[in-house]
């Protein structure tokens, strides 16, 4: 997995609309990357909408909040739609998991990403990492807000 004080790896992954979405268009501004498994499981629809309900107070710390997996942009798209969330969701579709190799957090032989948190700096740098024990046990929120105070 990817560490504190490493450059992040930037990437163009597309977004739940077919859009390019770049890490390195958000120079200047903390992103962090939420890497899940995949789309409609109990487990990431709970993440997720737990994710959904702390955006403001992230949003008002000045970080951006980017969910990224496997799944295609379609159904991101669908998945989004049927939790009634924002969140701007990212494709790693093609080649299959190639960002969440660049940060360690892909699974080989499962084939989709563990559950990992990196919160990029607003320079470009890794300020924070973390990463599930298993993909079924998803980082709660305190996680990243101790981390953001820290």
């Amino acid at each position: 997995m990817i560490s504190a004080g490493e450059p992040a790896p930037d990437f163009t992954l597309r977004d739940q609309d077919g859009e390019e979405v770049s890490l390195a268009g958000f120079k200047g501004r903390k992103v962090l990357l939420v890497f899940y498994p995949m789309d409609f499981s109990p487990v990431c629809s709970d993440q997720l909408s737990i994710y959904q309900e702390v955006k403001p107070e992230l949003t008002e710390k000045g970080v951006e909040l980017l969910g990224i997996s496997v799944d295609s942009p379609y159904a991101h798209k669908a998945f989004q739609e049927k939790l009634g969330i924002d969140t701007t969701l990212l494709a790693d579709f093609e080649p299959k998991g190639a960002v969440s190799k660049a940060y360690g957090s892909y699974l080989d032989g499962l084939g989709f990403s563990n559950r990992t948190l990196v919160l990029v700096d607003d320079d470009g740098t890794v300020a924070w990492a973390y990463e599930s024990p298993s993909p079924g046990e998803f980082p709660g929120a305190n996680l990243i807000f101790d981390a953001l105070a820290s």
